[in-house]
C-alpha cells in the first residue's frame, strides 16, 4: 500500500511516501526549488517521492495532509475574538490567505497531483502527525510522546502514549500558550528571524549569564510543577498584531529589539541564556509528567522545540528515561512523514516492529556517478575520479592539512541537519576552523559553534554521552580528559571574548561552555562516510571532525551536483568530494559571478 504524506503552506513544505509501513522518500520542497523554509504546495518535492517509488499519481491508495485546516481557520477567528478589537490587524492579513487556499486544500491536492488519482484525501491533526513521526520510526515498541512547537490547530504541546499500532495523545497544552512562541518571541526580540533562527539564540545562549530567568518566571511565565505552563498575553503581540513581542515586554528587558544585522551586545547573549534555562526546565517538568503518566522507560520527541538539542541533552542526563528517540525532522517538515504513518499504523492498524525507520534520513534524492561526471564535464570541472577506498583516503588526507572539504554523496537528508551526505567538513583539531568555516565558507556569525562527527565506538572517549545520537540533535559535553587547562585570564573573560579560547583538544566544535552537538557515526548508516571518518582517524589519532550542512548563505543545503559545485565556488571551500569525484579549488576554472559573492560577505 502507497501512501503519500504532505505538510504545507505555512514553513518547511514537504511530502513523504511510504509503502507497506517502509519509508520510500521524505523531501523538502526548499531543496528544489532553492527557497529556503519554502511554504508554497510541495509539488517538486511529490514529483520526486512518485518518482523514487517508481509510481505514477494514480496508484497511490491515499493522501494525507498534516493536520486539519478548518480547525487552524476555527482557531484563527476565536483568537481574533478573544482579542477583538486588538486582534483585527493579524485577522486582517492572515485572512484572505485562509480564504483563498486551506479550506480548499482537497482541490490543491489533487489539482496537485492532477486528475489521474482518485482516492481519498485524508487529514490528521497537526499534533498528531508530530507524534506518529515520533514514535512509529522509532525503534521501540512501546513509549511516551511528547510534543511541542508554537501551534498546530490548537494545541502547543502534547502529551500521550504510543503502543504498537495505536497512539493516544491524552494531555495537551493550547494555543495561545506555547513554548514555541515563547522562545520565538526571544528569537525575535534578540534580532533573528523567527522560525530560522532559534538555533541561534541556542548557540548564544553560553556567551551569556541567565540574569534574566526570574523576569520571565515572575512576568511571562508561570509554570507549574507538572510542566503545565501559562503565558501572560499582556507581553506579546502575536494575538493581536503582526510582531511577537510589544511596548510592555520591551519595557521589561531594557529597551526596543535589536536590529538585525547590528552587533550583539551583552543584553542578548544574557537573555539568550535566560530563555534556553527556562526551556530546558519547562521540558524537563512536562518530562517528568510523560514518565509519571505512562510508566514508560522510553521517550519519543518531535515539533520544533525538539530541535533544541541542549535541552535534549538535559533530558536524557537528567529525566526520568533510559532512552530518547527524536525525530530528525522535528518541525513541520516531519509531519508529512508522520501523517502517513499515522494512516497506516492508527487508522489501518498495522502493528510495528523494533526498528529505526529513518535509516539516518537519508531519504532524498541521489545521483549516479555517470549523472555527476556529466554534469562536471558540461560545466568544464576539473576532476579526478577515484576508487571509493582512494576517495575515502583522500579526503581523510585533505582534512588533515587543514583543508575544507564539501563533502556530496548518495540520498540526501530529511529533515534540517546535514549528516554526512550533503555536508562541509573540516579537522575539529584545528583551534583556526571555527573562524574559518564561520568567515570564510559559510559568511555567518562568528559565535555560532559548529558540530562533531565522531566514530560511534570512540563517541566515550571524547564526549559526556552514553548513546549514539546520529541525528545530531543532543548535546552533550567534551569530557574532561579532552580539556585543555585554561590561563586564569581566559576564565574571566566575558561573552563573545570567550570565543577564541581553545578548551579542549577538538577546539573547533568545543563550544564555550565545553558543550557539543554530537552526531554518532557508524558503517551500518553511513558506509563510505564512516570509512573516511575511520581513515582519518588512523591518519591522525583524532575520531572527530567538524560537520556542518553544505549550503551558501540564505539558500538551503544543496541537493543537486549543480547546487554543491556552485556552492563548492561560490565559497571558500578547498575541495569537493562529489560522488566518487574529487576536485581541488585551485584547478578549477573561474565560475562567473563567484569572486563577486564572496567579496559580498569577506570580512577582514
Amino acid at each position: 500500500m502507497n501512501i503519500l504524506g504532505i505538510s504545507a503552506f505555512y514553513h518547511d513544505s514537504a511530502a513523504a511516501l511510504i509503502r507497506d509501513g517502509e519509508i520510500v522518500a521524505a523531501a523538502q520542497e526548499e531543496r528544489f526549488t532553492r527557497r529556503k523554509h519554502d511554504a508554497s504546495f510541495p509539488a517538486r518535492a511529490i514529483e520526486y517521492c512518485l518518482r523514487e517509488a517508481g509510481l505514477k499519481a494514480e496508484k497511490l491508495d491515499a493522501v494525507v495532509f498534516y493536520e486539519k485546516p478548518l480547525l487552524k481557520a476555527e482557531r484563527l477567528l476565536e483568537t481574533y475574538l478573544a482579542f477583538a478589537p486588538r486582534g483585527f490587524q493579524s485577522f486582517r492579513v492572515a485572512l484572505p490567505t485562509w480564504l483563498h487556499d486551506k479550506p480548499n486544500i482537497p482541490q490543491l491536492i489533487r489539482r496537485g497531483l492532477g486528475s489521474e488519482y482518485a482516492g481519498p484525501v485524508l487529514f490528521t491533526q497537526h499534533h498528531e502527525s508530530h507524534a506518529a513521526s515520533a514514535f512509529y520510526p522509532s525503534p521501540f515498541k512501546s513509549a511516551a510522546i511528547l510534543t511541542a512547537d508554537g501551534v498546530g490547530e490548537w494545541a502547543t504541546t502534547t502529551i500521550g502514549l504510543g503502543n504498537d499500532h495505536e497512539i493516544s495523545l491524552t494531555h495537551e497544552i493550547r494555543f495561545p500558550h506555547s513554548l514555541g512562541m515563547l522562545y520565538s518571541a526571544f528569537t525575535y526580540y534578540t534580532g533573528f528571524k523567527v522560525n530560522s533562527g532559534e538555533y541561534k539564540l541556542m548557540g548564544l545562549a553560553p556567551y551569556g549569564e541567565p540574569r534574566y530567568v526570574e523576569l520571565i518566571y515572575d512576568h511571562l511565565l508561570e509554570l507549574a510543577e507538572d510542566g503545565s505552563f501559562w503565558l501572560n498575553q499582556e507581553y506579546f503581540d502575536y494575538c493581536t498584531g503582526l510582531t511577537m513581542t510589544n511596548e510592555r515586554f520591551h519595557r521589561l528587558f531594557g529597551g526596543p529589539p535589536r536590529r538585525p544585522e547590528t552587533p550583539l551586545t551583552q543584553r542578548e547573549m544574557d537573555l539568550a541564556a535566560s530563555i534556553q534555562l527556562v526551556t530546558e526546565e519547562v521540558m524537563l517538568r512536562l518530562a517528568r509528567r510523560a514518565h509519571a503518566e505512562t510508566g514508560c522507560r522510553h521517550l519519543c520527541m518531535a515539533g520544533g522545540v525538539a530541535l533544541n538539542c541542549v535541552a535534549n541533552g538535559r533530558l536524557l542526563r537528567e529525566g526520568p528515561f533510559d532512552e530518547i528517540w527524536i525525530q530528525p525532522a522535528a518541525g513541520d517538515a516531519g509531519g508529512a512523514l508522520g501523517a502517513a504513518f499515522y494512516v497506516w499504523h492508527q487508522m489501518l492498524g498495522h502493528g510495528k516492529d523494533g526498528r529505526d525507520l529513518m535509516r539516518g534520513a537519508l531519504l532524498g534524492p541521489e545521483y549516479t556517478d555517470e549523472e555527476i561526471a556529466a554534469y562536471l564535464a558540461h560545466v568544464g570541472a576539473v576532476a579526478v575520479r577515484l576508487s571509493e577506498r582512494d576517495l575515502a583516503q583522500r579526503v581523510a588526507r585533505l582534512l588533515s592539512e587543514e583543508r575544507v572539504v564539501g563533502w556530496f554523496r548518495g540520498r540526501m537528508e530529511f529533515g534540517p541537519r546535514a549528516l554526512g551526505a550533503r555536508s562541509i567538513l573540516g579537522d575539529a583539531r584545528s583551534p583556526r576552523m571555527q573562524s574559518i568555516m564561520n568567515l570564510k565558507i559559510k559568511f555567518r556569525e562568528s559565535f555560532r559553534p559548529f558540530a562533531p562527527c565522531v566514530l560511534r565506538e570512540c563517541v566515550a572517549d571524547y564526549f559526556d554521552l552514553a548513546s549514539e545520537s546520529p541525528y545530531m540533535l543532543l548535546v552533550a559535553k567534551v569530557n574532561e580528559r579532552q580539556r585543555l587547562p585554561l590561563d586564569p585570564r581566559d576564565e574571566e573573560r566575558w561573552g563573545i571574548e570567550k570565543l577564541n579560547v581553545p578548551r579542549s583538544r577538538i577546539p573547533a566544535v568545543t563550544h564555550v561552555d565545553y558543550s557539543a552537538r554530537v552526531q554518532t557515526v557508524d558503517a551500518e548508516r553511513h558506509g563510505l562516510f564512516y570509512e573516511m571518518l575511520r581513515a582519518f582517524y588512523e591518519l591522525t589519532g583524532c575520531p572527530v571532525i567538524v560537520n556542518t550542512s553544505f549550503n551558501i548563505r540564505g539558500e538551503p543545503i544543496v541537493c543537486s551536483p549543480e547546487d554543491a559545485y556552485r556552492c563548492f565556488m561560490y565559497t571558500n571551500i578547498d575541495a569537493l568530494a562529489i560522488g566518487n569525484h574529487l576536485l581541488l579549488k585551485e584547478e578549477q576554472p573561474p565560475l562567473p559571478g563567484a569572486e563577486a559573492y564572496r567579496a559580498r560577505f569577506e570580512l577582514d
